[in-house]
C-alpha cells in the first residue's frame, strides 16, 4: 500500500494521530536514518553507521510518518523490543514524501531536517543498498551496529548526558577495522588482497585501527572549540564550547568530556568529566572507570588544575589543586593539619571531616579548594585549603 499525499497541516497531524493510536505503539526515544558502510568481504556485515540527522526524545510526528511508512511497505515494526533497524527502501521515501508534502518547501536551514533528509534520499539511487533507519524504544544494551552508532551520536552531539546511557556490550557489536580516511576496511578483506593490492599500488594509508572512529569524522564542533590533532578525541567524547585539545599527550575516550571551556593537554578516560574553567596539564591523566578506579566515574569540578604530569583517581570538586608529578589514587594516604582541616571544613561545611593524622584521599573526594602537593623533604602528600585561583586565557577559550 502507499500512504496518500497529504495536503495540509492538519491532515498531516491526523496521518501522526492516526499511526500512534494503534494498538502497542510505542514513542522512540531516539531514531534516525544512517547511511552505512558494509564489508568490502562480507557484506552483510555493518561496519559503521553515518548519521546526518538524529532526533533524541524530540519530533516524534517524524518517528510517526518514517514507522508509518515502513508498514505501508509491508515492514513490522516491533514495538515491543529494545530496538527496531530497517533497510530503507524506495517505496518508504517516497511514502515518506507523501506524508511530509505540506513541509518539502520550508525544509530548508534549520526548518525540518527530517524532511531535508528525505528529500535528499528521494534524488538518490538504490537507498536499499546504503541507508538503514533505527528506532530505539528503551535504553537498553544495543543489539546492532546502527543503535551503538546513534547512542554514540547522542553523546557527541550532548543530546544526552555524558554517563546517562547504556553502552554494555558496545565493544563486542563494534567490529576492529582499519580505518582509511572515513572508510573502514575489513582487515581480513586487507590480508586476503595485500599482495595484489600492494603490487597494483592501490593498498590504503590506513589512520589507525580501532572499532571507533574519530570525533571529528562525524561531529562539526562549536565554532570556539579547537581539536589540533584528530586522533585525540573519540567518537562518543563530549566536547563543550570552548574547549581546546592540544596535540601531544592529550586524549578524550567515548562517554568521556567537557561541561565547558577546558584546556585539555592530558588523558581524560572513558566516563571521565571535567568542569567547566578548569586546565588538565601536560600529560596529566584522569583515571576511567576500566582503569583503575573500582567502578567509580570520576568528575572533576570547575576551576580545577591537574599539574603536568599528574594522576587522578578520585572525584574532585571545584576550585582545586593537583601539583605537577603527584598521583592520587582512592587508597593514597595524605595529611592535613589541624589548621588546613579548619579552613578545607569552612570550605565545605557538608564535609565535617574529623581531625586525625592520615586520611585515604577517596575520604576527600568531591570537596572544594583542595591542593595536593608533596612534600619535598618528607615525600608525604599534603592536602591544603587552596589559596590559587585557576583561570584559563579568556583569548584562547
Amino acid at each position: 500500500m502507499a500512504i496518500d499525499k497529504v495536503n495540509s497541516t492538519e491532515e498531516f497531524k491526523a496521518l501522526v494521530a492516526e499511526v500512534t493510536a494503534q494498538e502497542g505503539y510505542r514513542e522512540p526515544i531516539a531514531f534516525g536514518i544512517a547511511r552505512v558502510d558494509r564489508g568490502q568481504k562480507n557484506a552483510e556485515k555493518v561496519l559503521q553507521a553515518n548519521y546526518a540527522l538524529i532526533n533524541w526524545n524530540e519530533n516524534f510526528g517524524s518517528a510517526a510518518v518514517f514507522i508509518k511508512s515502513i508498514q505501508e511497505s509491508n515492514h513490522d515494526v516491533d514495538f515491543s523490543a529494545s530496538e527496531c533497524v530497517v533497510t530503507l527502501n524506495d517505496k518508504m521515501i517516497n511514502n515518506s514524501m507523501s506524508a511530509f508534502a505540506p513541509y518539502l518547501g520550508e525544509a530548508v536551514g534549520n526548518a525540518h531536517k527530517n524532511v531535508q533528509v528525505v528529500k535528499a534520499l528521494a534524488n538518490l539511487e538504490d537507498v536499499a543498498k546504503d541507508f538503514r533507519i533505527c528506532f530505539l524504544f528503551e535504553d537498553a544494551p544495543a543489539q546492532s551496529v546502527e543503535a551503538v552508532y546513534l547512542k554514540l551520536y547522542a553523546l557527541s552531539q550532548s543530546k544526552a548526558p555524558l554517563r546517562s546511557l547504556n553502552l554494555d556490550g558496545a565493544f563486542g557489536i563494534l567490529s576492529n577495522v582499519a580505518w582509511v580516511g572515513n572508510t573502514p576496511y575489513e582487515l581480513e578483506y586487507l590480508r586476503e588482497n595485500e599482495i595484489e593490492m600492494k603490487l597494483n599500488n592501490t593498498f590504503p594509508v590506513i589512520d589507525s585501527v580501532d572499532k571507533f572512529p574519530r570525533y571529528l569524522q562525524h561531529i562539526i564542533p562549536a565554532d570556539n572549540t579547537r581539536v589540533l590533532e584528530s586522533s585525540k578525541v573519540r567518537m562518543g567524547a563530549q566536547l563543550a564550547g570552548g574547549t581546546t585539545v592540544m596535540p601531544g599527550a592529550s586524549y578524550i575516550n567515548f562517554n568521556a568530556g567537557t561541561l565547558g571551556a577546558v584546556m585539555v593537554e592530558g588523558r581524560i578516560s572513558s566516563s571521565a568529566i571535567v568542569g567547566a574553567g578548569s586546565d588538565v596539564g601536560g600529560g596529566a591523566s584522569i583515571l576511567g572507570v576500566l582503569s583503575g578506579t573500582d567502578g567509580n566515574p570520576i568528575s572533576i569540578g570547575e576551576n580545577t588544575l591537574l599539574g603536568a604530569n599528574s594522576t587522578c583517581g578520585i572525584p574532585l570538586g571545584d576550585a582545586c589543586i593537583l601539583d605537577g608529578g603527584v598521583a592520587i589514587f582512592a587508597g593514597t594516604k595524605v595529611k592535613i593539619t589541624s589548621n588546613q582541616l579548619d579552613l578545607i571544613n569552612e570550605a565545605n561545611p557538608e564535609a565535617k571531616l574529623d581531625s586525625k593524622e592520615l586520611y585515604r584521599a577517596d575520604e576527600l573526594q568531591g570537596l572544594n579548594g583542595l591542593h595536593f602537593r608533596q612534600d619535598s623533604t618528607t615525600g608525604e602528600i599534603v592536602v591544603n585549603r587552596s589559596i590559587r585561583e585557576v583561570k584559563l586565557n579568556a583569548e584562547l577559550h
